[in-house]
């Protein structure tokens, strides 16, 4: 089923979760949860270990009954039809599910049979993907005789050979080097641009940059929900610009900053400011000065490491 024909191109949510909660006996693993995840979109779902993260995303695959709420992905009632909603999904846990013993091509025949995809269908489409993904010289090779990245990018091959219009990343970068992080992403970034909705976790905090929304979850409950941008700027002290130069270079960049509304503390060769935000404005006047002053400028954006350290902080002052 391609992203198209899916409930997400009739404008509704592609994953909903309406006062979900999860127990096991007297312990609650997921409290009240209620997030959407719009369509097309990269939605990072972040949470310490223990924090209720793997639990929900059982319960969204149909592998976990919850024990209350309601949870819907694409249109479909999980609870009620889970095996429908496996076909609309693609799934890449944190151990990617490459049978040892078959080559990557051995393995995409076997998985194409379970989706039903044959003869010249199955040709084109892991044509496409082999392409996409580095995948040619690999193909005939085992994968534990192969590079962590490499078998990361075959099992998101995988996950995305019956073009499902949502896929659910569980940690997909781990263990994973930095040059193949990059180029994961790349694919990642690839399918939203063509209408599929990814569901991504991550304990790497930087790759939250890659997304468009984020939920963060501490013991089962929903405690951050917002753009990337937007937490930025409720949990963290904002961006730190430092503007190298003296004389009329510093008396402009600091009436400038001013004017913008930062906080600038003006040194002997140059100010360090601190501003909530970077408006488009800004850095154009910004660029303008270093043009005309030949002064060094550097702007430093808050981490996302410090961002959720703050959110938790916040979390437990409560």
């Amino acid at each position: 089923m391609t992203p198209t024909a899916s409930a997400a191109a009739n404008g509704k949510p592609t994953v909903e979760l309406r006062g979900v909660s999860k127990r096991f006996g007297d312990f609650t693993a997921v409290d009240q949860l209620s997030i959407t995840v719009e369509p097309g979109t990269i939605f990072a779902f972040l949470g310490a270990n223990g924090s209720g993260k793997s639990t929900t995303i059982r319960m969204l695959i149909g592998v976990m009954q919850p024990s209350g709420g309601t949870i819907l992905v694409d249109g479909i009632d999980v609870i009620a039809h889970p095996r429908r909603v496996r076909d609309r999904i693609g799934y890449m846990g944190q151990k990617v599910s490459l049978y040892q013993g078959l080559t990557i091509h051995e393995n995409v025949e076997f998985y194409a049979g379970l989706y039903g995809i044959h003869g010249r269908d199955l040709a084109v489409r892991w044509g496409e993907l082999r392409e996409s993904f580095g995948l040619g010289p690999a193909e005939h090779e085992r994968p534990e005789n192969l590079p962590a990245g490499i078998r990361q990018r075959a099992g998101l091959a995988l996950a995305t050979l019956h073009r499902p219009p949502l896929l659910f990343l569980d940690e997909p970068t781990a263990g994973v080097d930095l040059e193949s992080r990059g180029l994961f992403w790349d694919r990642i970034r690839d399918e939203a641009d063509r209408g599929v909705t990814v569901f991504v976790t991550t304990h790497f905090l930087e790759e939250v940059e890659n997304c468009d929304w984020v939920s963060f979850i501490e013991a089962g409950r929903l405690v951050a929900n917002a753009e990337p941008e937007t937490l930025r700027l409720r949990y963290s002290m904002g961006y730190r610009v430092r503007v190298e130069g003296s004389g009329a270079a510093r008396e402009s960049a600091a009436r400038l900053l001013n004017d913008a509304g930062a906080v600038v503390a003006t040194r002997e060769d140059g100010i360090d400011a601190v501003m909530a935000s970077l408006e488009p404005s800004v850095l154009a006047l910004l660029e303008q000065l270093r043009t005309e002053t030949r002064a060094a400028i550097t702007i430093t954006q808050p981490s996302m490491t410090d961002v959720f350290r703050n959110v938790l902080a916040q979390v437990s002052a409560v």
